[in-house]
């Protein structure tokens, strides 16, 4: 069957793009490992013997980076509901991350204590309905923080993808009142056309909940 020009021409930008190019040429599982390396180095977000939780990890890239960054000090957890190849020096557990045998894996992998650094560049299936997925993409992103105030320590940090629309502001002041300072950026692998971005929360201002309270 014929491809429609509109899958045609984002197969023609996809096979174009010099971050595509690169990640193949590097051995790196996906384009958006670019992303994450530029807010790293922009905004020092790595230091040795952190412990890192990366949410809807696969394909594993940004698990793989920051294993690479860190050495072989800390933990960094790999967390999808899809399965994801293995990685030397990643723990990947497999579910969604609300359920309760999940959060149990969890505490058990980490040995009881908080994190550092909570990682999510999870982002829906789009279907072209904007408004549908723009929903969709913030109930992600509201996933993300609940999971972040119930495992990052004092002080830890949260990096999430977010797309500008309906929900966004108001999360934003929700980050806000958690977090001491939250920056937004635009990587320069984000494609200039997409709606995505990524706010960097520093400084949990509580300890946040026990893993255990998680909410109903």
């Amino acid at each position: 069957m014929a491809r429609s020009k509109s899958s045609s021409s984002w197969l023609k930008e996809h096979f174009d793009d010099p971050y595509v190019k690169r990640a193949q040429a590097e051995g790196v599982r996906s384009r958006a490992v670019y992303k994450l390396e530029e807010l790293i180095d922009k905004d020092k977000l790595l230091k040795p013997n952190m412990r890192v939780v990366d949410l809807g990890a696969a394909p594993g890239g940004w698990s793989q980076l920051v294993r690479r960054r860190m050495g072989e000090t800390g933990a960094v957890v790999a967390m999808d509901i899809l399965p994801m190849q293995g990685l030397g020096g990643v723990d990947f557990l497999q579910g969604d991350f609300r359920e309760e045998s999940v959060v149990r894996a969890l505490e058990t992998m980490l040995e009881g204590q908080k994190v550092d650094l909570v990682l999510s560049d999870m982002a829906p299936n789009m279907s072209g309905v904007a408004l549908a997925d723009q929903i969709r993409a913030m109930d992600l992103a509201d996933m993300a923080r609940d999971f972040a105030l119930d495992w990052l320590k004092p002080g830890g940090a949260f990096l999430v993808k977010l797309f500008q629309g309906a929900g966004f502001d108001e999360y934003l002041r929700n980050l806000r009142a958690d977090f001491s300072r939250v920056t937004m950026r635009k990587p320069k692998a984000s494609r200039a056309r997409s709606r995505e971005v990524y706010a960097l929360a520093v400084g949990l201002k509580s300890p946040g909940r026990q893993p255990s309270e998680n909410r109903a």
